[in-house]
């Protein structure tokens, strides 16, 4: 099955998450099929940038989201409406 969930990237104790599509069997750090966001938690307020359109195509298409991810496509939707 494939999951929407972040990737881990930046330096130690300073991190930056890619929201990605990829296998739910693979570990968070193997290839991923496509990124479809950004996150930065290190940035007041934190930086989120999701691409809505794709994330719903690949849910369309039967693709699951992790709970993290979730609240952050919740929080980019109030940002657009704004």
């Amino acid at each position: 099955m494939l999951m929407i969930r972040l990737r881990r990237g930046g330096a130690k104790k300073n991190p930056i998450y890619r929201v990605v599509v990829s296998d739910s069997r693979k570990t968070p750090k193997a290839d991923y099929l496509e990124q479809v966001g950004f996150y930065d938690p290190n940035q007041e307020p934190p930086e989120i940038r999701i691409d809505l359109e794709k994330v719903d195509e690949w849910r369309n298409q039967g693709a699951g989201v992790s709970d993290t991810v979730q609240s952050l496509i919740h929080k980019a939707r109030k940002q657009q409406q704004q």
